[in-house]
């Protein structure tokens, strides 16, 4: 039955990937925004959206948690759309759509070959990150979790692999052997940090416990290297923002924990700028 479901889905999403190709850019942008409105609240709990919003912003009002709800769902559908046109941002026909700012910092990054960790989290268009990272020539790999479903499992590897980051990192244990291979070899690796995880740690997000991954930590403390906080931010419906922030240096008797701790609170700093574009949907504090 799962693979059933997950073939309707696959064809559910080519149909209207199709669509949006013959559309552009734009019309889609907003299609999928509109789409998403509509469909988004039929598999996920808006209580649960609303319970994961008043956990970062308690005194919120019921008007402004649904106004922020719709908005988290319209620039949710928006990423669905713009996956069609990653090549456009990649081969440059889109790049008046990106802004960058701190573009020097990576440019110093490139030419004195420092290895880092960036992060980010689910902002905007999050796929915008890897791949400008990759375009302006660092040695990079990209931290990935595989779709559930196989069929578009395949698709969305393909696009991120051709147009966002050759080198893609599977989250597990052989994914991870891959990754420590080519951190040897002095690439820098991306990854979002805001999900929830089985097998982090309890760190504190929002004045709760929430799982949180120890991978940038565990690289920070093996390679002895700073992070890069990277904010995506999504301006007038079909522009961007790349934030790049300076790096954060630690010390080598930081343990994993604090570490994790002060990526944790970069992170809020980060979805607390534009929370109507973070995905409250998933469960962080389960």
């Amino acid at each position: 039955m799962k693979l059933i479901k997950y073939f309707f889905q696959f064809l559910f999403v080519i149909i209207f990937f199709f669509f949006f190709k013959i559309l552009g850019f734009r019309l889609s942008s907003a299609l999928g925004g509109k789409l998403f409105e509509t469909i988004g609240p039929l598999f996920r709990s808006k209580n649960l959206i609303h319970s994961n919003i008043k956990k970062a912003i308690p005194n919120i009002s019921t008007s402004d948690l649904n106004k922020m709800t719709k908005l988290m769902w319209n620039n949710y559908g928006r990423v669905f759309a713009e996956y069609m046109f990653i090549k456009d941002f990649r081969t440059g026909k889109l790049n008046s759509k990106i802004k960058i700012e701190g573009q020097e910092i990576l440019n110093e990054i490139k030419k004195f070959n420092k290895q880092v960790v960036f992060i980010s989290g689910h902002f905007g268009n999050f796929e915008l990150m890897a791949m400008h990272l990759e375009k302006a020539g660092i040695n990079l790999s990209a931290i990935y979790r595989p779709l559930n479903n196989i069929f578009l499992n395949k698709i969305m590897e393909r696009i991120r692999k051709k147009y966002i980051c050759k080198n893609q990192i599977k989250k597990g244990i052989g994914g991870m052997k891959k990754l420590i291979n080519l951190m040897n070899n002095n690439s820098s690796t991306a990854l979002m940090i805001d999900q929830r995880v089985t097998e982090g740690i309890k760190s504190i997000f929002f004045n709760k416990e929430a799982s949180t991954t120890t991978v940038p930590a565990q690289l920070i403390k093996k390679f002895k290297i700073p992070a890069v906080p990277i904010f995506i931010e999504r301006i007038d419906d079909t522009n961007f923002k790349l934030t790049i922030n300076q790096p954060i240096n630690f010390t080598n008797e930081m343990s994993i924990k604090n570490i994790t701790d002060k990526l944790n609170q970069v992170l809020e700093k980060m979805i607390i700028r534009k929370p109507e574009h973070w995905i409250w949907s998933h469960n962080r504090w389960k």
